[in-house]
């Protein structure tokens, strides 16, 4: 049995459609901590990790820990319908459904199916980064997009003073470059020189929730895969893990 009262709702409007672009269907996580899904995609290439602490919540409540296997479409879909000023409650409902009550100019009940949903948990506690860069989230976001005219993919370097995000397709090419101390780039640690080249197919979803915080933290390595978070404390941590396009 559980319920949860969310009167903040961005937490999930701008978190879960994002996800749903990613991943098809997950299992949701609900336990004294919080809600969470930590999920790959079909293909292997990415994973989320998706965290909303129970201090988010108006009201939090649960007894031992509960999963709950969704199909992310259906919950976007009502997640939809949400307004700015509507109070969402997600709770219990009979065997094998999920109720999402929204509260606003009127009440309104949606009723979903749980899926039985068998994925392993990805082993993303293992991954050891050897580059760290925090920076403003806009400028990841304006990088991704200037690379994404020119090629598929991106590829990222950095250095104990350096932050670089270069792409090159046929006619043409773009470059950003950020140095330690400047405006911008928060902090940066690398153990020497890394790089790595990434999808942008992905980055370009993932980049979305951007929204969620101003500041954005990226870690990598060299031919490794990548780790870019975006976290609002006591409110949401989304999280997605990428691999890397490993080049000839």
């Amino acid at each position: 049995m559980f319920r949860m009262v969310l009167s903040n709702t961005d937490v999930i409007k701008n978190s879960i459609p994002i996800i749903a672009e990613i991943i098809d269907e997950g299992t949701f996580k609900i336990n004294q901590n919080g809600l969470s899904l930590l999920s790959p995609d079909r293909t292997m290439v990415s994973v989320v990790d998706f965290n909303v602490p129970s201090a988010a919540f108006e009201e939090f409540k649960v007894e031992g820990d509960v999963e709950l296997g969704m199909n992310l479409a259906s919950l976007v879909d009502v997640i939809k319908r949400i307004k700015g000023s509507d109070k969402v409650i997600i709770q219990s409902g009979k065997e094998n459904r999920v109720n999402i009550n929204i509260e606003g100019n009127g009440k309104r009940r949606f009723e979903l199916s749980l899926l039985d949903i068998k994925t392993e948990k990805p082993p993303i506690d293992q991954l050891k980064f050897t580059g760290k860069v925090e920076m403003k989230s806009e400028i990841l976001e304006e990088g991704i997009a200037d690379a994404d005219i020119v090629a598929d993919s991106v590829v990222l370097q950095a250095s104990p003073g350096l932050f670089r995000m270069s792409t090159k397709g046929d006619i043409s090419s773009v470059e950003l470059e950020m140095k330690k101390g400047e405006e911008g780039l928060h902090s940066i640690e690398a153990e020497g020189n890394i790089r790595a080249r990434y999808p942008l197919e992905y980055l370009k979803k993932m980049i979305k929730a951007a929204k969620l915080a101003k500041k954005t933290t990226l870690e990598f390595g060299s031919d490794y895969p990548m780790r870019l978070g975006f976290v609002d404390v006591d409110k949401v941590s989304l999280k997605f893990i990428l691999a890397p396009r490993v080049e000839d």
